[in-house]
């Protein structure tokens, strides 16, 4: 009787030793959403590139008047 009253008094005060990292996060998520930017930026820059360039260097020439 002493032992299992021993066993459940430490199974509900002690601290467990199985503990859940949950605050590591989710690694493959986070890959997955840089993935999905990178891939975005770039389709993006693909339809955009020369509007981007032509922004560019008209504020560069704006700068150097």
């Amino acid at each position: 009787m002493n032992e299992t009253y021993l066993k459940v008094m430490l199974s509900l005060f002690a601290p467990s030793t199985s503990e859940d990292h949950s605050d590591r996060g989710d690694v493959p998520g986070w890959v997955m959403i840089t993935m999905m930017t990178a891939i975005l930026v770039a389709a993006i820059l693909v339809v955009a590139q020369d509007a981007l360039i032509g922004m560019f260097n008209n504020a560069m020439s704006m700068l150097s008047r």
